[in-house]
């Protein structure tokens, strides 16, 4: 057989008329396989099919009408759609609908909006490489060929999710649907709500999803009448591509079929819950069409996970709080895992660590669904060897999630990438299968109800029933391995022997050359006495190596024979030969088709498992969730975590700050917190670098801890479910929207006042700092006065020891301050402030320490003392205006004793006689606190 040429094997085996099939080393690469940014199925950029030299019936109309972009002659010369190859499993489905949307979707600029300079450009789609507006942004939408390996070419976090945005109109305004579809996940999550007219849930959520892609309809940017909604989303996300279509494809009707034609048996309940929302079922209606366009795929029929989330079943954290809390991205160094993400992630999938980011993003409110969490990390920690075991199964799956969405896919051309990738992902999921038996036997030992259910779900028979059909066609000992010259071994010899004798024969032609290859080295390294050894990469194929001294070679040069030196690090050269190049060529033919043939014998297989294909969904789900409870059974294993309970109250004992532990070498000084619907608004004071903005970060770190289901750094722990969380932490200006930093300031502390609730919490640091003293105090008050009517969870940092004396007119007001010590700097023979971090009652004692700031600086001393006088006067004028009254220390007195015995009534857990000594406690500070308000009565008569 080795005299047999490649080339002529390959056209005896192309069938009759077969586009479809490889035809040299020019075929085009994967539908989307990991190529350059914007490299579409032919190699070259991405064209429209309005692009297309058919499309047009001349040159000149073609380059009028044509968006910008590749020229239509970049295909080269043919027919402009090839007909489908006899024997392909898929052929070319394109029809001239597609055609017909292309000419509906708007890239760039509208030619109306392009007019008006005030309105934000729509950036042009991921069909075409590059974009003008930002040269930067580099951006494309991911197609299908890339593998499921947690080293895919993308990144996992990287954006892939396309969103569609649709909002009713006339009286329906406000009412918002969206649809949005990750391309390395088969799933679609459809939403449906009423926002307001800040639409702060649809950035929100938008924010959460980290689009590539917005999709919306052309209406709602027309000149002069563009919506409100369009011009919040372009301000809100400038680095995200924006596509409008026309409003026809924003069809309930169509959405609705598109559901019950691509959902899984599994979730069409979804149809029940999403039958009457006609604004998401517009919105998937266009999102499913146009992605059906850019991917030049369709999905399989009943391939799909559709589900439909409300707006009510996660927490809401705003980007802006995210950001300030450091949740997934730090604010100094963003390359660095110092963020709450950066804590926790200890995950082994990739899928794992999406299912932790989306939950630090979107915290759970369901009470019994976080302690059925907090009951897996429990026993994961009481058990090391079946945490150790169970954590050693998980770590060996791949991205069952990106797996899953390539095998749904059906291209619409056959292209040699497109075999490979298939023949790649049909390995992939025999060795994602092979996994599932000892996942069962990991979990079989455990007793929590949801791992328990987890491992009953792999009790399914159609994981048993695919790998039966994959072995009887794939050789059992194929399996997934590192490194490409051992997967592409593996993708050579993957289907059995005698199922097709021409691709035996393939095979063997291969075996040959790569033999023949290994051969001609020998000789080489014999011929020149050289220590000459074959190596492999997927871009070069075979070339040689050598490791040897220079002076070792004669005239201290390579003999002229070898060619192309492509590499000399320190002693080691990496070249190629004339001949070596030739055998690479016709090995890659040889390869083509062997692909080729794999490829219909893969096709083949995969139409008889699809049917059974939708369990995988149940196993990826699993996966991941396990992946992630494991990660936060680890992070317990590293600190000392406390496991947080649910009551109507936020009490942590020696509570610290997550992300401080990991940076620092010591252990975060620890203090307690302590709020309740009776004292439910903290004012917290003390002097710059004391603290207060790292205590305010630790609480709702330590919040959003516990509500995803982990445990929580402190050595006890209960939290009030929070619905919403909100920060006013940073001080920075805006260049982008002309902010300044008290506009800034503003805004933020608008947008929670719009949107907090009895079940938020609040936290806001040093507000009104970007004005005038005077201004700043008034803002501070009348915001705490309104926060004050709602039963929200507040906590308010500020400089303004003024605000301080709210105290005395709203019981529910607890004042708390940072400690600090003076010590004697004998260098400098002045006093200094030593930070102890630690929070107590009652507002600071340290008064002007900005002054003792100043002091200690280089300012000039009549300038210090000038400071201080006046200071003093203005504190004398409002203290005399700010006493507390004996009637109100009488009403504080009974007002907290009342909200202590209802939260007793509510939530107490103890013995009749631990309880009676806590209840005689109670009614003894009572005492005390009546008979303190009695004698400032005395003293006021007096």
């Amino acid at each position: 057989m080795s005299g047999l040429c490649p080339g002529s094997l390959l056209r005896m085996l192309r069938p009759e008329g077969s586009s479809g099939s490889p035809s040299g080393p020019a075929a085009s690469p994967a539908l989307g396989g990991a190529g350059p940014p914007g490299a579409g199925p032919d190699g070259g950029r991405r064209e429209t099919p309005r692009s297309r030299p058919c499309a047009r019936a001349s040159a000149s109309a073609s380059a009028s009408s044509s968006p910008p972009g590749p020229s239509s002659s970049a295909r080269g010369p043919g027919p402009c759609r090839p007909q489908p190859a006899q024997g392909s499993y898929f052929g070319n489905k394109r029809s001239n609908a597609e055609n017909t949307f292309a000419s509906d979707i708007t890239f760039g600029t509208s030619s109306s909006s392009a007019r008006d300079s005030n309105y934000p450009q729509i950036l042009k789609t991921p069909l075409f490489a590059g974009n003008p507006q930002r040269s930067g942004y580099k951006s494309w939408t991911p197609q299908m060929g890339y593998s499921a390996t947690s080293s895919s070419a993308v990144s996992t976090h990287s954006p892939s999710v396309i969103v569609a945005v649709v909002e009713g109109r006339g009286h329906a305004r406000g009412e918002i649907g969206m649809a949005s579809i990750d391309l390395r996940s088969p799933q679609i999550i459809l939403s449906q709500f009423a926002d307001n007219t800040t639409y702060a849930k649809v950035i929100t959520k938008l924010k959460i999803l980290s689009p590539l892609e917005i999709i919306m309809s052309n209406t709602a940017c027309v000149v002069g009448n563009s919506t409100k909604l369009f011009t919040l989303i372009t301000e809100n996300f400038k680095n995200v591509n924006f596509t409008t279509i026309q409003r026809k494809y924003f069809n309930e009707t169509k959405g609705l079929e598109y559901i019950e034609q691509l959902c899984i048996t599994e979730f069409s309940t979804v149809l029940m819950e999403v039958q009457s929302k006609y604004y998401c079922l517009a919105a998937v209606a266009a999102l499913l069409k146009y992605v059906e366009f850019i991917q030049n795929s369709v999905y399989a029929p009943k391939s799909l996970k559709i589900c439909f989330q409300g707006s009510e079943q996660t927490a809401m954290i705003d980007s802006s709080s995210a950001q300030n809390l450091e949740l997934l991205i730090n604010n100094q160094d963003c390359r660095n895992n110092h963020t709450l993400f950066g804590v926790l992630n200890y995950t082994k999938t990739p899928g794992g660590s999406r299912r932790l980011r989306s939950n630090i993003l979107e915290p759970l409110v369901d009470i019994e669904t976080i302690n059925m969490r907090l009951d897996c990390v429990q026993e994961l920690l009481q058990d090391e060897e079946l945490f150790f075991g169970l954590q050693s199964v998980i770590s060996r799956f791949l991205d069952t999630e990106q797996l899953l969405s390539v095998l749904v896919q059906i291209p619409k051309q056959d292209t040699v990438n497109a075999a490979e990738s298939k023949i790649t992902n049909l390995i992939y999921l025999k060795h994602t299968l092979e996994l599932v038996d000892p996942l069962k036997i990991a979990l079989k030992n455990y007793n929590t109800p949801l791992l328990r259910a987890y491992c009953g779900s792999l009790e399914d028979k159609r994981f048993g029933i695919i790998l039966e059909k994959i072995k009887t066609v794939i050789n059992d000992d194929t399996r997934y391995m590192k490194g490409c010259l051992n997967m592409r071994t593996q993708k050579c010899y993957a289907v059995r022997s005698n199922i097709n004798e021409f691709l035996d024969i393939a095979r063997r032609t291969y075996t040959e050359i790569v033999d023949d290859i290994a051969g001609m080295i020998s000789q080489l390294a014999e011929k020149y006495n050289l220590p000459l050894r074959t190596s492999f990469s997927s871009a070069r194929g075979f070339f040689i190596q050598m490791t040897i001294d220079c002076t070792a070679l004669p005239n201290n040069q390579l003999p002229s024979e070898f060619i192309k030196q492509i590499s000399k690090v320190k002693s080691s050269y990496t070249f190629t030969s004339a001949d070596l190049i030739k055998m690479n060529e016709r090995c890659q033919e040889s390869l083509r088709e062997i692909y080729h043939m794999t490829y219909m014998i893969v096709c083949k297989l995969l139409s008889e498992i699809y049917e059974h294909i939708h369990c995988l969904y149940k196993l990826s789900d699993t996966v991941s969730m396990l992946d992630m409870l494991l990660s936060f059974a680890h992070a317990c294993t590293l600190s000392d975590y406390v496991r947080p309970e649910f009551t109507d109250t936020l009490a942590i004992k020696q509570g610290w700050h997550p992300i401080l532990e990991k940076i620092s070498v010591e252990k975060p000084i620890a203090n307690n917190t302590y709020i309740t619907e009776g004292s439910n608004f903290l004012i917290i004071t003390g002097p710059n670098m004391s603290g207060k903005s790292t205590y305010l970060k630790q609480i709702a770190l330590c919040q959003i801890m516990a509500q995803i289901g982990s445990y929580v750094p402190a050595e006890y722990s209960s939290f009030r479910i929070a619905e919403q969380i909100f920060t006013r932490i940073s001080t920075d200006d805006d260049i982008e929207t002309n902010s300044s930093t008290f506009m800034k300031e503003m805004k933020e502390i608008a947008y929670i006042l719009h949107n907090a609730n009895n079940k938020s919490l609040i936290l806001i640091d040093e507000l009104g700092r970007g004005t005038s003293t005077e201004e700043g105090i008034g803002i501070c008050y009348a915001v705490c006065e309104y926060l004050l009517s709602l039963k929200a969870f507040t906590l308010f940092a500020t400089h303004f020891l003024e605000l301080c004396h709210i105290e005395a007119l709203y019981p529910n007001v607890e004042n708390m301050h940072f400690e600090v010590q003076h010590v004697k700097d004998t260098s400098r023979n002045k006093e200094a402030i030593l930070y102890t971090y630690k929070l107590c009652k009652g507002l600071t004692e340290e008064k002007n320490y900005g002054l003792k700031a100043a002091e200690v600086s280089s300012l000039p001393p009549s300038i210090v003392l000038d400071a201080k006088e006046i200071t003093a006067q203005i504190t004398r004028q409002i203290l005399q205006n700010q006493r507390s009254t004996p009637e109100m220390e009488r009403q504080r007195a009974v007002y907290h004793l009342a909200t202590r015995l209802v939260q007793t009534a509510r939530n107490s857990q103890l013995d009749p006689d631990s309880l009676r000594m806590y209840l005689s406690n109670l009614k003894k500070k009572y005492e005390t606190d009546f008979s303190r308000a009695e004698q400032v009565s005395r003293k006021t008569e007096e």
